[in-house]
């Protein structure tokens, strides 16, 4: 990489730059570190819509060594760290918009008889996929024959013998794979079609539609489950309720239920390793009690994979809190690695009873390595873990200062951040986007654990509520964590159960939401205004004691949100 690659900027030398002449924010030490062998790809095209140096060139070569405006270099990940670098995809980036690390889009074609967890699989990948910034959509056949047909009066629809119905199955897998189409031609990177596909001659269709005529790459996930515990418990929590048996009785909706079942498996063909041997999948059998892959390709697939592999069905509860409050809190200071408070000190003593209160089997308390959560943590009984991972985002030159002061001192850097918080790097430091990337080993562990109690930060907290909450990117860096504030997971059929539990001890407000005007600073925010005190005094009084029964089942990401009286209000988002 030393050898190879020439740095210019307006003819200056690479041992120009390294003398710090440059002004592209790349120091001695990171050009001294270019040896690493992690490289990236930097934009061909400067963003000129962000506050760096207008007049600053885009970094190029040739595979030659020589100067190009239109080839872009790799660079050490070091130099990825300047806030002068930017990621490019296949079609460059513009301001706010996320790296594309997909060349070619792929299609995930889920196996298996009903109530194998399938559309369980389908969706959670679909939310892991979407929260590392990979575009994914689930296409669900189920959905396109509901649309098709009048309302579903029994079983025999799906009997082998009744054509027409095949005929119109046929033609309701014909129209979600043009839709899939249509949609990674609109910018789609990662399809799941979500379907039964039982037959060998159903997935050679889809074959040959997916890779011979549209070019994409295809994988199939078989989910084969012959434990009777776990297919009753599927049925009677997500089939029973589906909208084909709206209005009936339960145990009649059981009863057709598993005769449609029998109906597919009487022409069931498993995915085979001979009679299948191009096709590229992976089976998974009994929620993940073994796992068998069979000719994966590439980075994708081999992500799918590993996430698949670590995630199980056992009942657990998660629970995420940020640290007490701590000094610099108070003193609204971003960053650093603080004290509690004395109100601080007072939540932990508070969420260690709380805790015991709850009486939670096997519990495992995670922390990161910053003061303030090791202190929050305190009298906790139970196994503590520390993670790096878990430290709070680096805000880089901006540690340890006020909003005020980084709106004073570096006016275009915070309007910038306005602009697009989550794409948006402190200089020296860390965007959300990064701090996503940081979180996917933490992710994968949570997802192999049983109940865990997490103490983390704000904007660590976002990215892992993001995660569980599906939501997208541009929402992710104003998602509201309150201090002394308990946030209960509880994994459910399609998604998650969200419960926000105020523990009674005041704390400051940190959040700042999105203001109307980018760079506008919210008075409460300035020093001496006395506005941060009392925990947002509209958030919590409009949403907390007034909170009114809430249930709701979005098709989107099936997030549950709920609100009940426990041993304290809980917060309704």
């Amino acid at each position: 990489m030393e050898n190879s690659t020439n740095f210019i900027k307006n003819g200056i030398t690479r041992e120009e730059i390294q003398n710090g002449s440059d002004g592209y924010g790349i120091t001695n030490s990171e050009l001294s570190r270019s040896s690493l062998p992690i490289l990236i790809p930097i934009v061909t095209q400067r963003q000129r819509t962000n506050s760096l140096d207008r007049s600053l060139p885009i970094i190029t070569t040739t595979t030659n060594g020589l100067c190009s405006p239109n080839i872009p270099i790799m660079i050490p990940i070091c130099c990825y760290r300047s806030p002068h670098v930017q990621l490019c995809g296949r079609n460059g980036l513009g301001l706010g918009e996320r790296a594309n690390y997909v060349n070619t889009p792929h299609i995930i074609c889920m196996v298996g008889l009903p109530a194998r967890g399938k559309t369980y699989i389908a969706k959670k990948l679909s939310r892991y996929l979407n929260w590392i910034g990979i575009n994914t959509k689930v296409f669900n056949v189920g959905e396109y024959r509901r649309q098709a047909t009048s309302a579903y009066k029994n079983h025999d629809f799906f009997r082998g013998d009744n054509k027409s119905a095949l005929a119109i199955r046929t033609k309701c897998a014909q129209e979600a794979l043009d839709d899939v189409s249509q949609w990674i031609d609109n910018g789609g990177e990662v399809a799941v079609f979500d379907a039964t596909n039982t037959t060998r001659d159903r997935r050679k269709f889809i074959y040959d539609w997916i890779v011979k005529k549209m070019g994409y790459k295809l994988f199939f996930v078989e989910s084969i489950c012959d434990d009777p515990t776990i297919i009753a418990q599927n049925i009677m929590e997500v089939k029973v309720n589906s909208p084909d048996y709206k209005g009936m009785n339960k145990d009649a909706a059981l009863e057709d239920f598993l005769h449609r079942i029998d109906h597919y498996a009487e022409l069931y063909e498993r995915m085979d390793e001979e009679l299948e041997s191009s096709y590229s999948y992976m089976k998974i059998f009994n929620t993940g009690e073994k796992i068998l892959v069979h000719k994966h390709e590439g980075h994708i697939q081999s992500r799918i994979v590993y996430y698949l592999m670590n995630i199980h069905i056992t009942p657990r509860t998660i629970y995420l809190t940020r640290h007490g409050e701590t000094d610099f809190n108070q003193l609204q200071r971003i960053g650093g690695d603080s004290d509690l408070s004395i109100r601080g000190v007072q939540y932990s003593k508070a969420l260690a009873s709380f805790i015991r209160e709850q009486n939670i089997p096997s519990l495992r308390v995670w922390t990161s390595w910053m003061k303030r959560t090791i202190q929050t943590a305190n009298g906790i009984d139970a196994p503590q873990e520390r993670w790096k991972a878990l430290n709070e985002i680096d805000a880089g030159t901006c540690e340890e200062m006020t909003y005020e002061e980084i709106a004073e001192k570096y006016p275009q850097e915070f309007e910038a951040r306005d602009h697009s918080k989550f794409s948006y790097r402190y200089p020296r430091g860390e965007s959300y986007e990064d701090l996503v990337a940081r979180l996917e080993p933490v992710i994968m562990e949570l997802e192999r654990q049983e109940n865990v109690l997490l103490i983390g930060h704000q904007a660590v907290l976002r990215c892992l509520l993001a995660y569980f909450m599906d939501k997208p990117s541009d929402e992710l860096p104003y998602l509201q964590v309150p201090l002394h504030t308990v946030i209960k997971l509880t994994p459910v059929a399609y998604g998650c159960r969200v419960e926000f539990i105020k523990i009674p001890i005041e704390a400051v407000d940190t959040h700042r939401a999105k203001p109307m005007v980018p760079g506008f600073l919210d008075e409460k925010f300035k020093v001496g205004s006395g506005s941060l005190n009392g925990e947002g005094e509209s958030y919590f009084k409009e949403s907390v004691y007034e909170a009114p029964e809430l249930n709701y089942n979005e098709a989107s990401h099936a997030t549950v949100v709920t609100a009940k009286k426990l041993m304290s209000p809980i917060m309704v988002i």
